[in-house]
């Protein structure tokens, strides 16, 4: 229930923070994964990460933000395995940080092309692949920022409730081919890419104050949940938003 022998899963944004750490769950699992991002070098390095402890890796260099790469990502994922069974859609992007009355046209523009528009065309792309094995799963990591309104990052957060909104399309469309598509949605987790909140400390002591378990989370706190979206135990799972947040969103500040 809980193993993926035999099957094949790309991993978009996986050579650092909540992909790597999915992609090497993934792969101790038993599939064999696709590592890829923007810099070929540190996909390698996760791929000799993988294979080193026997598992099945290969590395690509892929920007998802532009439709060529995409599609070379597939073709050299059916080249190298002969199937695809599962996706992992990680890759998103936050150029501006402020109120919505600030943000640029080029900035709002970069945020939805790479975070939404990419993430369609991956999936228009694997989609039809993975129903040709009788069904396997895509699964969009969103954020707990698309269920609030706040003024740090409220582009990045209306991006991430577009994802949603893609998702539960998708779920649909595609659950007649035995497709399941999911949606992770993180708190605050200790990567690069969240850098700039998690080393302000005031930001740190409101989030681990919120938190019922009060802590951020670790990329580690992820690896699991993707892979477990992935495998068998999960069959009955379409259309859902999985939050990974230490329960700060169930916290009321209110008695």
């Amino acid at each position: 229930m809980f193993r993926l022998d035999g099957k094949v899963a790309i991993i978009t944004g996986s050579s650092r923070g909540i992909g790597r750490a999915i992609a090497e769950t993934m792969a101790s699992l038993g599939a064999a994964v696709v590592i890829s991002s923007r810099k070929i070098g540190p996909c390698e390095d996760v791929r000799d990460g993988i294979l080193a402890r026997g598992g099945r890796a290969i590395a690509l260099k892929c920007n998802t933000g532009a439709r060529e790469d995409l599609a070379e990502l597939m073709r050299v994922t059916l080249a190298a395995y002969g199937r695809l069974d599962a996706v992992v859609a990680n890759v998103a992007v936050n150029p501006y940080y402020g109120p919505l009355a600030g943000v640029s046209d080029e900035q709002w523009d970069k945020i939805m092309s790479v975070n939404v528009k990419s993430t369609l065309w991956l999936a228009n792309m694997a989609l039809p692949e993975i129903a040709k094995q009788g069904g396997g799963s895509f699964t969009l990591i969103s954020s707990i920022g698309a269920l609030h309104g706040n003024t740090s990052i409220p582009a990045y957060n209306v991006s991430k409730l577009a994802e949603i909104g893609l998702m539960k399309n998708l779920a649909v469309e595609w659950g007649g081919a035995k497709i399941r598509v999911n949606a992770i949605l993180p708190g605050l987790i200790r990567t690069d890419f969240a850098k700039a909140l998690w080393e302000n400390p005031q930001t740190m002591r409101q989030v681990e104050a919120g938190t019922p378990l009060g802590r951020i989370g670790e990329v580690a706190d992820l690896g699991g949940v993707g892979a477990f979206l992935a495998t068998p135990a999960a069959g009955f799972i379409t259309g859902q938003t999985i939050v990974v947040d230490g329960g700060s969103t169930v916290t009321s500040q209110f008695a």
